[in-house]
C-alpha cells in the first residue's frame, strides 16, 4: 500500500505542507455542504493557501458521485492548471477526488468505470485524501466508485495510481458528523473487515487488521448510534475505518460490495452505501457461511458473539441501519436492473461459482426478509 498515512487529532494542521511537497495548484472536491457549512472548506482552503499552494474549490460532489460530476471537477482543475487534488469528505468525495485526478491526465472519466485496472502512464496526478467521516476507508484504497450516467453502471475506476500519495486522518474532523451517518458509514467499515476475513485473497495480515478493528467497532457503534461521539469514539472509528480501508487494499471486497454498487442501477432509489449493505447483509451471510464455515466462526468471536448472522442483526438493529427492505422502494420488478448492474470480480468471495442465480437469490431474500 504505497499511501502515506498521517493519523492523529490535529494532523488537518499539515494539509497545507503536506499537499506543497505535491504540487503547487490544488484542486479541492468536496461535497455539497457539510464541509463549507462546518468550516472545514475553508480551514483547508486557509491551509493550501498558507503553504503557497493555489487552490481551486470544487464542491459539487453528491452522494454516490457521478461521472458528469467528476467531468465538472476536471474542467476546473485544467482551467486552472492543477496538479494536485485533494479530496475532503466522506468516501464520496474522496472517491470523486481519485477519479479527477486520473481524469486530469485520461479525459472523460465515464469510459473507464467498470472497465479494467487502468495500465497506461501517466495515469493520475497525485491524490491527498481526507476523510471528514469514517468508514469508506477510500483514503487508502486503489478504486474509485463512480456512476456512468450514459450506461446507469455504478462500477469502479481501479488501478494502483488511484492509492492517494498521503492520507491525513484527523478524528477531530468526525465531530460535526450526524450519529445516523456516523454510524451508517462505520457499517461500512465493519464490512470491509468481514469481507477481508471471508474473501479468497485474505491474508494474515488482513485478519490481523481485522482483529484489532472489528471488536472497536462493535462497541462503538452502538455507543455513537446512542448519541456519544467523544474524542475515543472518533479515535477508535477513524482508525477502524483505515483498518478497514487496508483490508480492501489488500483482500478486496466480497459479494455484498458488488450488489450494493448495482444498486444505482435503479436511479429512483437512493440509498447510502452502508445502509445498501446492511440491507444485503443477512442474506448474503445465509448462502456464504455454509462455504466458509470457520473463517466465519473467527469472525463471531472477534464480535463476541457464537453466529456471526446473529451478531450482525442484533448490531444493524442496534445502530439503527437495519431497515426493512420497503422502506428502501425496491421491488422484485428491480431484479432485471439490478442483475444486470453487478459488475467486478466475484470470484473473490466464500460463494463458489457466482452466477447470476446466486445473485438473483440474494436480492430477492433480502427483499423479502
Amino acid at each position: 500500500m504505497p499511501t502515506a498515512v498521517v493519523f492523529g487529532a490535529g494532523r488537518f494542521a499539515e494539509l497545507g505542507a503536506r499537499t506543497r511537497a505535491l504540487g503547487g495548484r490544488a484542486l479541492l472536491v468536496c461535497g455539497r455542504s457539510a464541509a463549507r457549512e462546518h468550516g472545514l472548506l475553508a480551514a483547508a482552503a486557509s491551509s493550501l493557501a498558507g503553504a503557497g499552494v493555489a487552490v481551486t474549490v470544487f464542491d459539487q460532489v453528491s452522494e454516490g458521485p457521478m461521472d458528469t460530476e467528476v467531468d465538472a471537477a476536471v474542467g476546473a482543475g485544467l482551467a486552472a492548471s492543477c496538479d494536485v487534488v485533494v479530496g475532503l469528505g466522506g468516501g464520496s468525495a474522496i472517491d470523486a477526488a481519485k477519479a479527477a485526478a486520473v481524469g486530469l491526465r485520461a479525459g472523460p472519466v465515464g469510459p473507464l468505470v467498470g472497465a479494467p485496472a487502468l495500465d497506461r502512464d501517466p495515469r493520475a496526478v497525485p491524490v491527498v485524501a481526507v476523510p471528514t467521516v469514517a468508514g469508506s476507508g477510500a483514503e487508502v484504497t486503489k478504486g474509485a466508485i463512480i456512476t456512468d450516467t450514459s450506461r446507469r453502471l455504478r462500477a469502479g475506476i481501479r488501478g494502483d495510481d488511484l492509492f492517494p500519495r498521503v492520507a491525513l486522518v484527523d478524528p477531530d474532523l468526525l465531530v460535526t458528523v450526524p450519529a445516523h451517518v456516523a454510524v451508517a458509514s462505520g457499517f461500512d467499515a465493519f464490512t470491509h473487515l468481514v469481507e477481508g476475513c471471508v474473501a479468497r485473497r485474505s491474508d494474515d495480515a488482513v485478519r490481523w487488521a481485522a482483529e484489532r478493528a472489528l471488536p472497536l467497532l462493535v462497541r462503538r457503534l452502538p455507543e455513537i448510534a446512542a448519541g456519544a461521539l467523544g474524542a475515543e469514539q472518533r479515535a477508535d472509528l477513524a482508525l477502524a475505518s483505515l483498518l478497514g480501508g487496508f483490508a480492501v487494499a489488500n483482500a478486496g471486497t466480497c459479494l455484498p460490495h458488488r450488489l450494493q454498487q448495482a444498486m444505482g442501477s435503479v436511479p429512483r432509489v437512493r440509498v447510502s452505501h452502508g445502509r445498501g449493505l446492511a440491507l444485503l447483509y443477512p442474506a448474503w451471510l445465509a448462502h456464504a457461511t455454509v462455504h466458509a464455515g470457520e473463517r466465519f466462526a473467527a469472525v463471531a468471536r472477534l464480535m463476541g458473539v457464537d453466529d456471526v448472522a446473529d451478531g450482525v442483526d442484533r448490531l444493524t438493529t442496534a445502530i439503527g441501519v437495519g431497515a426493512p427492505p420497503d422502506s428502501f422502494g425496491f421491488t422484485s420488478d428491480d431484479l432485471p436492473a439490478l442483475v444486470g448492474g453487478v459488475t467486478g470480480n466475484v470470484d473473490n468471495d466464500p460463494i463458489p461459482n457466482v452466477g447470476e442465480t446466486v445473485i438473483r437469490d440474494i436480492y430477492l431474500a433480502a427483499f423479502r426478509r
